[in-house]
């Protein structure tokens, strides 16, 4: 069943190339532009494959394996099959220049009951391949970006019917705009105040309150705050990767996820001295701990970030991260992502960072990369570098 129309599959193309070309300004003829697709996403893959082609580069399309496929691999599987890379990966994504993923997925629970150090094990041995892509990135190599087509299934799952989750796809991502692509690049413009004002701040640390949380944020040396930079579809959030060492107090996801085939509601870190240190979920307790001892520093923070309401259309569960990091309603959203941060958020040369110097800037590194979101009303506080408090965050609105 199509539940978007060819005229809005045209439109929402375009704004994943105009994403992807805005991620990496400077593409040119036959790039190579890796294009990844779940199966019901086939509508929209086809056309961006056509897109693709037609402006002269050498798109590569891969169909994503389907849940029984997933799970054979992971229950099926030893060791060494799980950490298995085929000949030729590594070259491939060194001179990799692009990358758009349509996410489709037919079931979200299909890996419930499998091992999450099976999970880990495949995770570990391919994050070099992500350490590669992000070099790339930092030299202006290469650019990405994602997107979820409606399924059955993600409605479902978000107690939406097709036709509503659709609609909210169509309204987050401004498919019935007449040029789509020109109100993204309007939002893009709006963000740069709001990244110049965080950016020129000079903050120390944060102060996130709410009815559940209580949490101290350290911002780090040599930060910037990004966003909305083309690298996702949707995007509304302002984010930054913080010095992971300066984590103290309380936070709590109350919007609920599902990862690795678990449905996880109510997480609650406590963190000090920067690691999480206390770890509880009213449901999926087991897998968050799991998950959360993948390796070092999936118990630390990667990022931090809030959204605008005023930017953002989203204001229903959707069951899909990067719909709901992304969510305004009446209260907007911040998240935290425990496990690796972004190297770009270095206010300075990211591709000249070495291991040591990310780890002297405490630039978290991990496997996973995993955002909790919590979208109740919250007060966010900067406390400058001279001492003053500033209100940055209120009302699920920034206070520029």
């Amino acid at each position: 069943m199509q539940v978007l129309s060819n005229l809005q599959l045209e439109k929402y193309a375009d704004v994943l190339i105009w994403g992807m070309k805005t991620a990496r300004p400077g593409f040119k003829k036959y790039d190579t532009v890796l294009l990844r697709c779940d199966l019901a996403g086939l509508p929209l893959g086809e056309i961006v494959y056509e897109k693709l082609l037609k402006l002269g580069y050498n798109p590569v399309f891969r169909v994503l394996p389907t849940p029984k496929m997933e799970r054979d691999f992971y229950s099926l599987t030893d060791e060494n099959q799980r950490k298995f890379i085929s000949a030729g990966e590594k070259e491939f994504y060194e001179n990799l220049n692009g990358n758009i993923y349509i996410h489709a997925p037919a079931s979200l629970t299909h890996l419930k009951g499998i091992d999450t150090k099976r999970q880990s094990q495949a995770a570990i041995a391919r994050k070099f391949l992500r350490d590669i892509m992000q070099k790339r990135e930092s030299a202006g190599r290469f650019g990405w970006t994602l997107c979820t087509y409606p399924t059955e299934e993600l409605a479902k799952q978000a107690k939406l019917s097709l036709k509503e989750y659709a609609a909210q796809i169509i309204k987050a991502c401004f498919l019935d705009e007449k040029d789509p692509a020109a109100k993204w690049a309007q939002i893009f413009k709006e963000s740069m105040e709001i990244k110049k004002w965080l950016n020129g701040l000079k903050i120390d640390y944060f102060k996130v309150s709410s009815e559940n949380m209580d949490l101290k944020i350290k911002l780090g040396e040599k930060r910037k705050f990004l966003g909305v930079s083309g690298h996702n579809i949707p995007s509304f959030e302002i984010f930054t990767s913080p010095d992971w060492r300066g984590t103290e107090g309380v936070y709590y996801a109350n919007l609920p996820t599902y990862r690795g085939g678990n449905y996880v509601e109510g997480i609650r870190l406590e963190f000090k001295n920067g690691r999480a240190v206390k770890i509880s979920a009213k449901k999926g307790e087991d897998y968050v701990k799991k998950i959360m001892a993948t390796d070092a520093g999936a118990s630390q923070i990667g990022e931090f970030s809030m959204t605008d309401r005023r930017f953002s259309k989203i204001d229903r569960f959707m069951a899909d991260i990067l719909f709901d990091e992304n969510h305004g309603g009446k209260n907007g959203n911040c998240h935290l992502a425990i496990g690796a941060a972004y190297p770009d958020t270095y206010d300075g040369s990211s591709a000249k960072l070495s291991k040591k110097d990310m780890e002297k800037l405490g630039f978290n590194d991990s496997a996973i990369h995993w955002d909790l979101i919590n979208t109740q009303d919250k007060l966010i506080k900067a406390v400058l570098k001279n001492s003053r408090e500033v209100t940055i965050y209120e009302n699920g609105m920034f206070k520029y």
